[in-house]
């Protein structure tokens, strides 16, 4: 039929016109699909329409003229529905190749509105079922990743990780996601996906496992890794741990996910193509491309095209590099670097600070020393357990006799040997800090020393990395850091590669994630630049609810979510009223009221006395501590001559008087605690 080939025209030249723009404009292939599959997999159509489109020159140079002809058809087709088909058959044609009514068949205004409304039901009608896609974590924030994804009656989780505590949470170790919405709907959970092993991805698992006995799915070195930390915490006997490969699916109810090779800094790592009832969503976890890897293979693009070809819905990308242009350099590139250092270090001995979990770094370190004689020793109980972990598995190669124990390495020329440490963020308990500090047991630093801080601050860590460095310059020591030389890469994807992710996957919407707010609103920009619609990208907050199907992406509420202090073995029951305080203990100080009364005679039997801890230095202030004593006798015996028995009544009196007649005299406002011991 004439139709036919003109239609398989039509379909080849939306196909070349797909593939001229696609590159540049992600958005306009998808919707130029949805319309040509919803033109050609319906019923033949009246002979009417065929002449229109034999008519038709098939040979338009761009997508909005082939897009006008789909949607001319389909108007004819809907308005022709409506009428009897065969009295439809003999009215000819419009001239002129424009499918419309004449001037005096326009339709009422009521027609209008009744054909308005039977579109939204038909395409109510089409609606698929939606997914849910909640952030508890990972957004406008670096760590913390956790994504929760529900369909139905199922749900699972990608990544579970923590964060470090900031300069606003004194005492505190670790930060880790508020689950109390997972807690709520536990039966429609059916495990947890984790991207790679890094700690703001897997580093909340034991607290999760203690409240949700679900499996865990996730490459080798990512297990191996989960592994030591559930055997800190005594979970490991009973965890279900499952390790997937490349390629490999794992249903979860209604759902299914792919595990998709990327690189990134720490081996294993992998993206998710989540199959689900409303279409396919590819979470991307971090990701670089990088295509000379130190070990493993390359990001299988093949395959995010291949999801791209056949239709992704959405796209969770990392956006920790989106503000950076081009693309991120190769990790080999940081070898060549050492290779260089390790030469012009001379007889010195060579210290390199690096992540622990940074593999492909330290088996560059490995074989360099190997090439230049010198042996290679560890320090730091991160960098213990990973690297061992890594020899174990297999994924680090060294050379016999090359690994030496720390306490042998102080009995080797410095001149043949090279010490691999954490503490490339400063962190004040790491092996660098205490090196800086001299404090170190092993290591002592001299100007006999060549250290390399192979890392860039994360964003916060700037004055501890700076102090680290001073420290070790005051001790005499060469230092290279930061940009000096070609000694760290990023593990993340910079602008052309998060392009290149968009143009391979041709997503309907966009939802940055992993970064702060920054991060996130520039990898939506990056997107529109590429042609998609600024409606189909979403930059989220933490807790929202995102509710995606095949008509569109929607929020539809918000769940509890926040952070969840880790302090100890005490999960939680550290909160704001509790940071507060210390805050006022670090900064402004304690004085402790203490007095003694009768009860039934109200006589005070001693005190009040004052204890001052991180305010002033009591015995050059004996002046201000004899009024304040002062006034604490006055207001007790006020309240007690009064017959007030209410000993919170009195302590409340105490602090507003004392806090405000220390406040005019020193312009601080240290804590004040009143203590009313009552005796019989």
């Amino acid at each position: 039929m004439a139709y036919k080939q003109k239609s398989n025209d039509l379909d080849a030249t939306l196909a070349r016109l797909m593939s001229d723009v696609i590159i540049t404009n992600p958005s306009i292939s998808n919707k130029t699909q949805e319309r040509k599959s919803e033109l050609f997999s319906s019923e033949p159509i009246e002979k009417e329409i065929k002449k229109e489109i034999e008519k038709k020159e098939i040979k338009k140079e761009t997508v909005k003229e082939v897009k006008e002809i789909v949607k001319e058809i389909k108007e004819f087709k809907e308005e022709k529905a409506k009428d009897n088909p065969e009295r439809n058959s003999r009215r000819p044609a419009a001239r002129g190749g424009m499918i419309r009514r004449k001037e005096s068949q326009k339709p009422a205004k009521s027609e209008n509105r009744e054909r308005t409304q039977t579109k939204n039901r038909d395409s109510s009608s089409k609606r698929k079922t939606s997914l849910k896609i909640i952030s508890l974590g990972g957004l406008n924030e670096i760590g913390k990743n956790m994504y929760v994804y529900e369909c139905g009656n199922d749900m699972f989780v990608v990544d579970c990780g923590l964060a470090f505590p900031d300069q606003d949470m004194p005492g505190v170790d670790i930060v880790i996601a508020n689950t109390s919405y997972i807690e709520k709907h536990a039966a429609k959970l059916r495990g947890v996906l984790v991207t790679h092993g890094h700690e703001d991805h897997i580093g909340a698992i034991p607290y999760f496992l203690k409240n949700f006995d679900v499996p865990i799915y996730a490459t080798r070195l990512t297990i191996g890794l989960i592994e030591g930390k559930l055997k800190e915490h005594g979970l490991l006997k009973n965890a279900k741990l499952n390790i997937i490969t490349h390629r490999q699916t794992v249903k979860l109810g209604c759902m299914t996910a792919e595990a998709i090779r990327v690189n990134h800094s720490i081996p294993d790592s992998v993206a998710f193509a989540i199959h689900t009832p409303a279409g396919v969503v590819v979470h991307t976890g971090d990701f670089k491309m990088d295509y000379s890897p130190i070990k493993g293979g390359i990001i299988d693009l093949a395959r995010f095209a291949e999801l791209g070809n056949k239709g992704v819905l959405a796209l969770l990308s990392d956006s920790t590099n989106s503000e950076r242009p081009g693309y991120t350099m190769s990790e080999s590139k940081v070898g060549e670097s050492f290779q260089k250092l390790f030469v012009s270090a001379g007889n010195r001995r060579i210290i390199i600070a690096s992540f622990a979990s940074n593999i492909h770094r330290v088996q560059q370190i490995v074989d360099t020393a190997a090439k230049l004689d010198r042996k290679v020793a560890l320090s730091g109980r991160s960098m213990i357990n990973v690297v061992s972990k890594a020899i174990e598995l297999g994924y680090l190669s060294v050379p016999k006799g090359v690994l030496v124990d720390i306490d042998d390495a102080v009995k080797i020329p410095h001149e043949k040997i090279i010490i691999v440490t954490t503490g490339s963020q400063g962190e004040p308990m790491s092996a660098l800090s205490r090196m800086a500090a001299n404090d170190h047991k092993d290591v002592s630093v001299t100007e006999d020393d060549f250290i390399i801080i192979s890392a860039t601050p994360i964003p916060g860590n700037e004055k501890n990395v700076t102090k680290v460095v001073n420290d070790l310059l005051r001790l005499g020591a060469k230092v290279i850091y930061e940009t000096m030389y070609e000694v760290h890469v990023s593990g993340h994807a910079c602008q052309d590669e998060l392009k290149l992710m968009l143009t391979l996957t041709k997503p309907r919407y966009l939802i940055p994630v992993h970064g702060e707010y920054k991060h996130l609103k520039r990898h939506g920009e990056i997107a529109v630049d590429l042609g998609m619609a600024p409606e189909n990208i979403h930059v989220g907050e933490i807790g929202q609810v995102i509710e995606i199907d095949n008509v569109d992406m929607r929020v539809t509420g918000t769940v509890p979510a926040g952070q969840v202090m880790v302090d100890g073995l005490g999960v939680g029951d550290v909160g704001s009223i509790v940071l507060r305080d210390r805050r006022i203990l670090s900064q402004e100080g304690l004085i402790i009221v203490v007095s003694s009364i009768h009860r039934d005679s109200g006589k005070i039997l001693s005190g009040p006395d004052i204890v001052s801890r991180g305010f002033v230095y009591v015995r050059e202030s004996e002046e201000l501590m004899d009024e304040a004593r002062a006034i604490a006798v006055k207001i007790t015996q006020e309240h007690l001559t009064k017959g007030v028995r209410d000993w919170a009544v009195i302590k409340q009196a105490i602090r507003d008087e004392m806090g405000g007649f220390i406040y005019r005299r020193t312009k601080r406002s240290p804590m004040i605690l009143p203590v009313i011991m009552v005796v019989n």
